[in-house]
């Protein structure tokens, strides 16, 4: 497997735990104590972590520093989206096309 395809992988993994720390105690935990989200979220971002460290050090192997960003802007964007529709139950709006759009100009 490619260092670029690992890495994005890696960055997959690491993104849907990404999201699911940020948003997920919005809808899950909504009625618990702020603290209580906060520590859960600090427990799914560890994972978050043990993907992403990974994945930005193989990923410099062989792209940039800038393109590493660009890469997880790309996949954060891919992940959060199907998240916010499906999971979160969020109806489609154009924000998502704009940021589509700004995403891919950086590319």
């Amino acid at each position: 497997m490619s260092i670029v395809l690992r890495t994005t992988v890696l960055l997959i993994i690491s993104n849907l735990f990404m999201t699911f720390a940020w948003y997920a105690h919005l809808k899950n935990l909504h009625n618990a104590k702020w603290y209580v989200a906060a520590v859960t979220s600090w427990g799914v971002a560890f994972f978050e972590y043990m993907f992403q460290v990974p994945a930005n050090r193989i990923g410099y192997q062989q792209l940039s520093l800038e393109q590493l960003k660009i890469l997880q802007e790309v996949v954060t964007l891919s992940v959060f989206v199907p998240f916010a529709l499906i999971y979160m139950r969020q109806p489609i709006k154009l924000d998502f096309l704009w940021a589509g759009l700004c995403i891919l100009g950086a590319v």
